[in-house]
């Protein structure tokens, strides 16, 4: 009985330390952040991913019925960015500063490191940004949004179990450095990509089971995760090649890089 109340306050721990650490949902609970904990904090990405899409859906409806699409898309994205602290796009632009440098692997991350924003970086963010605002007045102005609202939660939802993925399979490429958030990842392995797998797969489940969708869109988290794979996987052997590992910022590129992406995969599905 000891263990398994051990068990839950661990995993009560780490699920907060997720949440607290994606999103800026208030969750009131004082952790001590050890690497151990980040580590079981991987597990509940999925979960934190899921829990943004239904608050996005909830934001868009209103939106949607009062609004005309172009300025219901930007203010979806402005609660989208807030929910979230805008801690991926911060990723994706010191990656793109560093990356489309083109400079040495030691000299793109330590162009990475720097805290100012290049130009590479700037536009990489505006680029995303609009084309994520385009891709969600298509959603807001279609007589599909219903349909969508089921859906939008799968985006957040897998594009973070790809995160976890990218953490466990590829090395960090700042080995020889205790600096960098990404550090204190190390040591994700695979018990830690079951139990977020089985995770999204069950929550995936759930959300389908919830939506009462047409038996044909039931093939929308298949296309979904199919997609997932093969533009994270791609994009993590690039940034790989180029950097000789992964790190913090990269990971925060890639779940915003997915993001649009499964979005732009979701319009194609639904309109």
């Amino acid at each position: 009985m000891r263990d398994v109340m051990a068990w839950i306050s661990k995993s009560g721990a780490a699920c907060a330390a997720a949440f607290q650490f994606l999103t800026r949902s208030p969750v009131p609970v004082r952790l001590e952040y050890t690497d151990a904990l980040f580590r079981r904090s991987v597990v509940f990405y999925p979960l934190a991913g899921l829990v943004l899409g239904p608050l996005l859906s909830l934001a868009g409806t209103p939106l949607h019925m009062g609004l005309p699409a172009p300025p219901s898309a930007a203010l979806l994205l402005a609660v989208w960015v807030g929910l979230t602290g805008a801690l991926h796009l911060d990723g994706l632009m010191d990656t793109a500063d560093g990356v489309l440098s083109h400079r040495s692997r030691e000299r793109m991350l330590e162009i990475m490191k720097d805290s100012r924003v290049g130009a590479m970086g700037v536009i990489a963010c505006a680029l995303v940004l609009l084309l994520k605002w385009s891709l969600l007045a298509e959603l807001l102005g279609s007589r599909v949004w219903g349909k969508a609202s089921w859906l939008l939660p799968l985006v957040p939802l897998w594009s973070r179990w790809y995160m976890v993925v990218a953490i466990a399979c590829w090395p960090y490429a700042r080995a020889g450095s205790s600096g960098g958030i990404g550090g204190y990842f190390r040591g994700v392995g695979r018990k830690h990509m079951l139990a977020h797998t089985v995770l999204a797969l069950l929550l995936t489940l759930g959300l389908l089971l919830l939506s009462g969708l047409a038996p044909e869109d039931s093939f929308a988290p298949l296309f979904i995760v199919l997609v997932t794979v093969i533009c994270g996987v791609s994009g993590s052997l690039y940034l790989s090649r180029k950097l000789g590992g992964l790190t913090g910022d990269t990971y925060g590129a890639l779940n915003e890089l997915l993001e649009t992406v499964l979005l732009l995969l979701l319009v194609l599905w639904v309109c």
